[in-house]
């Protein structure tokens, strides 16, 4: 405002100095006229005694009075060119001054304003769908389509790994595929009229698995729920268990829980009490803290009558690998946790498991001390030790599951299980199909009938740099054939920020 006030002042002072240039210059025309008048005068006299005098004095008075105006004329435009050329310069050098004309008009209505002031974050969804795209992008679902995506997957549908829509773009079908071909990959990617309806019968069975950290990461805590990644998880087991298909043949397995805890569990779902169920969990070796944040399932299963299932392997069978490798385990138990050794050792030769363990499985190694890290043959040895434990794991968690349904059509096991073990599809959730293959010769488990899902993930439990998700392994021209998707959907409890979602599509 101070620089739009030395304007105004400026543009009226120069236009004073030429109101008093102009009156000026009239003041001196009229003594020239009054001058010339006398002048005109005397010749006028004169002329009664000469008449060629008088008929030159006759001309030359016009010729006086239009000199007169000219000179008013011409300074009348040099004075208001003058002030033209102050003002600009004056606005040339303040620049501020067009910013500081440009103010919001307080009297203009509410609807012309922009949310009346107000900042209003836009409106985003809580489950995305992780397209097989190279490289994958994020497909977002509606809150109204959440419940029919979980209630296709409880009927058994799975999840289809392949893009969503796979056929190629050319001149003649681009409408028809961005009509039908968008109606039917929808259909196929939750489920509904015109998915797989094979998908059934007693050789075949669907597994779920719900990565979860029990955190607290951003989204849980926006929820405003205690204990957020449990919550959602219970939020959807409802949905997933609707259909009627479920009645008599669903489990949850429970990756925190050792197998020698599979009587307590069975004894808690029949009508337990939960303090007995703590109390001999907790005498088990189970870490109490772990337990507490998984009670909200828990009690989701008892109220259901779902069986629980203890997955993981006993913490001291888990203590002679991590020290002496898979040898030192007694083979009785390992063969207790290794159904399909054959897979099970061939599965370490896969170029695409060898991408996830490079990429995802040692990503989480912590050398047990500096000594140790400082040390390139202890710590390598150690790394071994790690990659032993962590397949022992993923491997009995999957046998375990594998066992349950094989022998029930139609069954579904959804299982809990830590972020870091289903992330990229190449920890428990990898090894189902071929586990229930080995099992059972006709099944028709296939990496299709396996849904992962993980809670609430942040850029770090995707193993990210950044403030995206990361929704890829192999991202290298050499890797490209063994690309792999982090997960099959990513849900939260609220909405999540806008810098973690990369390479976002049209909602559906």
């Amino acid at each position: 405002m101070p620089s739009v006030l030395s304007s105004i002042s400026s543009l009226l002072l120069v236009v004073a100095s030429c109101r008093q240039s102009v009156e000026a210059f009239s003041a001196s025309s009229n003594r020239r006229q009054l001058v010339s008048h006398q002048i005109c005068n005397s010749a006028l006299f004169a002329s009664r005694d000469d008449g060629n005098n008088s008929n030159e004095d006759d001309n030359s008075r016009p010729i006086q009075n239009n000199n007169s105006q000219i000179n008013r004329r011409e300074a009348l435009r040099s004075a208001l060119t003058g002030a033209a050329l102050a003002t600009s310069s004056t606005l040339i050098t303040q620049p501020s001054t067009a910013n500081a004309l440009s103010l919001p008009n307080p009297f203009a209505p509410a609807y012309t304003q922009s949310n009346n002031g107000r900042y209003i974050p836009g409106k985003r969804c809580t489950a995305y769908l992780v397209d097989t795209t190279i490289p994958p992008s994020l497909i977002p679902y509606r809150a109204s389509r959440e419940a029919a995506i979980l209630k296709n997957l409880g009927m058994g549908y799975g999840t289809s790994k392949a893009p969503f829509i796979e056929d190629d773009i050319t001149l003649n079908n681009m409408m028809n595929k961005a009509v039908f071909g968008s109606i039917s990959a929808v259909n196929n990617a939750v489920g509904g009229e015109g998915a797989d309806l094979a998908r059934n019968g007693e050789n075949y069975q669907s597994f779920i698995f719900l990565g979860a950290n029990f955190d607290y990461t951003f989204t849980a805590a926006a929820a405003g729920e205690e204990g957020g990644d449990a919550q959602l998880a219970v939020g959807l087991l409802e949905d997933i268990c609707k259909p009627k298909e479920r009645i008599g043949n669903t489990a949850i397995g429970l990756s925190f829980c050792p197998q020698g805890c599979q009587e307590l569990l069975d004894q808690y779902v029949n009508g337990g009490s939960e303090s007995a169920l703590l109390e001999g969990l907790k005498g088990k070796g189970v870490d109490e803290q772990l337990t507490m944040t998984h009670l909200p399932i828990l009690r989701f299963a008892q109220k259901k009558r779902f069986p629980l299932l203890a997955l993981a392997p006993e913490s001291q069978d888990l203590d002679t690998v991590r020290k002496g490798g898979l040898q030192s385990l007694d083979p009785e138990k390992r063969e207790t946790y290794v159904a399909d050794a054959q897979g099970f050792i061939a599965l370490t030769q896969d170029p695409r498991f060898k991408l996830y363990t490079e990429k995802s499985l040692f990503k989480d190694f912590r050398p047990s001390s500096a000594a140790v890290a400082s040390d390139e043959a202890a710590a390598k040895a150690e790394q071994g030790n790690y990659f032993a434990e962590k397949i022992l794991v993923h491997e009995a968690c999957a046998t375990c599951i594998s066992k349950w349904a094989a022998s029930r059509p139609d069954a579904l096991v959804v299982t809990i299980a830590p972020i870091p073990d289903v992330r990229f599809l190449g920890g428990i959730n990898g090894r189902v199909p071929r586990i229930s293959q080995f099992l059972n010769k006709d099944s028709l488990v296939d990496d299709e009938a396996v849904t992962t899902i993980l809670l609430n993930p942040n850029a770090k439990e995707t193993l990210s740099e950044s403030k995206w998700l990361r929704l890829e392994i192999g991202t290298s021209p050499r890797n490209w054939a063994y690309q792999t998707k982090v997960a099959d959907y990513l849900w939260f409890s609220s909405m999540p920020k806008v810098n973690m979602l990369p390479r976002m599509m049209n909602e559906q």
